[in-house]
């Protein structure tokens, strides 16, 4: 089952919120959508969701088109908060599984293996304003795949976690994934992008900018980071021919270069000035990748 967003495009008057957008996600996938605020991506996931319907285009998850009667196959964390403050933890999720078409008995058993997971068994009792933000996050997260969907949509998953409990969102998500889940999550956190997904895109003013696979992506950028660590002066290295940028360390430089070839002559150049306790070559990061390509930090 294959998500086709096929030249996709959603206008609010003149305005054009997402322009042409053509991607396929295949099943099972766990791909990362980027983009800075603005960029495109909630309007998408609204249409993924049959809240929106596109101005041109067309998507379709498994050959059919998605409508908001198909709903029950597809899971959705927002970004912001709905859940009910005054509602217990259990009638909350009774009642959203319901919307899903489940039965009570089935959601209740769903309810305890997720409280179980998440290490918060005595919660099914407590008021959702009692919880703290993060606890709420979690059963925000069972409300959105307590009826196991199909293909699951996470708008900033992780926002408002400490690092423990961002850790057992990523086991729950990636066991969805391997349990075959398509997954499209969009997230600030470039280093969890980097993590989970193989494929992803980013989105700039409703344009799709970048898409495919990490690796390639990385591969094809060209520019490449240097990391040296010595005891004697580094700052000559800024002059040098292919360096981008130069970032001094408490422990010697980090560099931006043009290409391998520059890291070689850079090595070369070290190796003759003495001992260096680190010279290391890395791929760019997705961050690298995002500045370049959209002109602007993720935040």
């Amino acid at each position: 089952m294959t998500l086709e967003i096929n030249n996709v495009t959603k206008r609010f008057g003149s305005f054009h919120a997402v322009d042409h957008l053509t991607l396929q996600i295949p099943p099972g996938e766990m791909f990362g959508m980027l983009g800075a605020n603005g960029a495109g991506k909630t309007t998408t996931f609204r249409m993924l969701l049959g809240l929106l319907q596109p101005s041109e285009g067309t998507i379709t998850w498994a050959g059919e088109e998605i409508t908001y009667q198909r709903t029950n196959v597809v899971g959705y964390l927002p970004e912001e908060r709905g859940l009910y403050p005054k509602l217990k933890v259990k009638d909350q999720l009774i009642y959203l599984g319901r919307l899903k078409g489940m039965e009570k008995k089935s959601i209740l058993i769903e309810m305890e293996k997720w409280l179980e997971k998440f290490k918060v068994p005595d919660y099914a009792n407590k008021r959702i304003e009692e919880l703290s933000k993060g606890n709420q996050q979690k059963i925000q997260f069972i409300a959105s795949v307590i009826h196991r969907p199909e293909l699951l949509i996470l708008d900033e998953p992780f926002s408002g976690l400490d690092p423990v409990n961002v850790e057992l969102l990523k086991e729950a998500v990636i066991e969805l994934k391997q349990k075959g889940t398509t997954i499209v999550f969009s997230s600030h956190r470039m280093e969890h992008v980097e993590e989970l997904c193989q494929h992803l895109c980013i989105l700039h003013h409703g344009k799709l900018v970048v898409n495919g696979n990490l690796r390639e992506i990385k591969r094809s950028f060209g520019k490449k980071n240097v990391v040296i660590q010595a005891d004697y002066d580094l700052s000559s290295l800024a002059n040098q021919v292919g360096v981008l940028k130069y970032h001094a360390t408490a422990e010697g430089v980090r560099l931006q270069v043009q290409d391998e070839g520059v890291a070689k002559e850079l090595f070369t150049h070290i190796a003759a000035k003495g001992y260096a306790r680190k010279f290391e070559v890395e791929e760019p990061s997705l961050h690298d990748i995002f500045i370049e390509k959209v002109g602007t930090t993720y935040a």
